[in-house]
């Protein structure tokens, strides 16, 4: 073998390597963090005092009493759910987005940063003002809003949850494993003619959280717009509950992508393989931790299976 065919073999293994370990290391970090998740403590501590400081009173409590009290409360509970188990995984699409961003420089910082944030709002937006209009018009008939339970106490509204984060975490997970080259990318031929095919399927997956989303607070939110029985209204404040839902990962996606002028997306550009490992890594963690936790650990907490606790969650 000549000297350059022994480097690329030399190389191939290497990169081999380091995807099997980014594998392995992203599935058990999110299995981990379905065993350490606390909810009480991230939706009422964390969540519950966002909304009651932006409201200023306790937003459990509050009345909404009019459009304009719903946008706001709609905005604000999105805001208050970022860290909940139902939206955390959305902070991946900060992966995503570097990928897809412009060639930084100096005067180019600015549009670079927003063409993908745009596009991610494009997707995430369509899904929310879509599934808000038929949420309203349909109220009566969606599980999300109904106070049964199941023969064993579990939420029928728990149970849509189930349902729709697992399909959501099986799409990380292959997003994930398709940017590590495991898998297909069936995205290929969509991104050769739309290159910003991928962070447009990021904000639809995004605005999906809320067809699954049983968050105390946009539980609230969704009660009050179906009882307008405005679908207006209804997609007017899905897609402000989504906008509030990003607003620190977009805070996030610009700290990392202008920190000294996109010297990070260039770090995870210098070696090969470096920005695929990134992407595909924060994609299988959040498809892992968000699978794991709806479609295990959640019934596990009424009797249907079983699932590792810490004690304090």
């Amino acid at each position: 073998m000549t000297t350059d065919v022994l480097e690329l073999d030399k190389s191939g293994l290497i990169q081999d390597r380091l995807r099997r370990r980014t594998i392995w290391f992203s599935l058990a970090a999110g299995f981990l963090l379905t065993v350490i998740w606390s909810y009480q403590f991230v939706d009422t501590v964390i969540g519950g005092t966002i909304a009651d400081t932006l409201l200023g009173q306790d937003a459990a409590s509050a009345t909404l009493t009019g459009p304009v009290m719903g946008v706001i409360f709609a905005f604000v509970s999105g805001l208050a759910g970022t860290f909940t188990a139902c939206n955390i995984a959305g902070m991946s699409a900060v992966a995503p987005m570097i990928a897809q961003g412009d060639k930084v420089t100096a005067q180019s910082t600015f549009k670079a940063m927003v063409r993908p944030l745009g596009w991610l709002t494009v997707g995430m937006c369509s899904v929310a003002a879509v599934y808000g209009a038929l949420g309203v018009a349909f109220a009566d008939s969606i599980p999300q809003l109904s106070t049964d339970v199941t023969a064993a106490g579990m939420p029928i509204r728990l149970l849509q949850s189930t349902v729709v984060f697992g399909v959501v975490g099986l799409a990380f997970l292959y997003l994930g494993l398709a940017a590590l080259n495991v898998v297909p990318d069936v995205l290929a031929r969509f991104r050769a003619k739309h290159p910003r095919t991928d962070v447009v399927v990021m904000g639809v997956l995004i605005g999906a959280f809320l067809i699954g989303r049983p968050f105390p607070l946009f539980h609230k939110m969704f009660e009050y717009a179906a009882s307008t029985g405005n679908p207006l209204l209804g997609s007017a404040t899905f897609v402000l509950q989504a906008v509030g839902n990003i607003v620190f990962m977009t805070l996030l996606f610009i700290l990392l992508f202008s920190f000294r002028q996109g010297k990070f997306a260039s770090w995870l550009g210098a070696r090969e393989g470096r920005l695929q490992r990134f992407t595909g890594g924060a994609l299988l963690l959040a498809g892992s931790f968000t699978f794991l936790y709806w479609v295990l650990r959640v019934p596990s907490i009424f009797g249907y299976g079983w699932w590792p606790m810490a004690p304090w969650s």
